[in-house]
């Protein structure tokens, strides 16, 4: 464990992007490891924790990204209605939403407008989709889309802090 668990570790957390994430995975990795160890083959034990990192690490990616789609307010949009319904915080909405929006045009198009129409203009997909006349589905990938790439920009801002 102790000659591995900096290379488990460094497999999770590019894999996941998150610190506290890719520390539980770890874990993880080696209980699993310990739990299996007698149908390790004895050959090349640093390739096996790696596979069995990378598919904790896989796993957990697919289960999060399940729970991101399945629930319809996500991080962003609760932050954005939290300090929106708040007057008392009048300046530091006004800055959170700039940043927001300069986030979401930082994005590629067409995840740039659907984001902007979603998070800054309130827009729900189907309204969205009925003013472009796009499918909804369409719409719901992109919006998506956009919103995985502007936690990975929120992740990455909060890493360099």
């Amino acid at each position: 464990m102790n000659q591995y668990q900096n290379l488990v570790f460094s497999v999770c957390l590019k894999l996941t992007g998150d610190y506290f994430t890719a520390e539980d995975l770890t874990q993880e990795t080696f209980i699993s490891a310990y739990n299996h160890f007698e149908t390790f083959d004895g050959q090349n034990e640093k390739a096996w924790l790696c596979r069995i990192a990378s598919n904790k690490a896989i796993d957990y990616m697919k289960s999060a990204s399940v729970r991101a789609v399945a629930t319809p307010d996500d991080e962003i949009s609760d932050l954005v209605s939290a300090v929106r319904d708040e007057p008392a915080k009048e300046i530091i909405n006004k800055e959170i939403m700039q940043e927001l929006e300069k986030c979401c045009k930082s994005l590629s198009p067409p995840y740039d407008e659907m984001a902007y129409e979603h998070f800054i203009r309130g827009k729900t997909a189907k309204e969205i989709a009925t003013e472009k006349n796009i499918k909804l589905k369409t719409v719901q990938t992109q919006l998506y889309r956009a919103r995985d790439s502007l936690r990975k920009i929120y992740r990455k801002e909060l890493l360099q802090e």
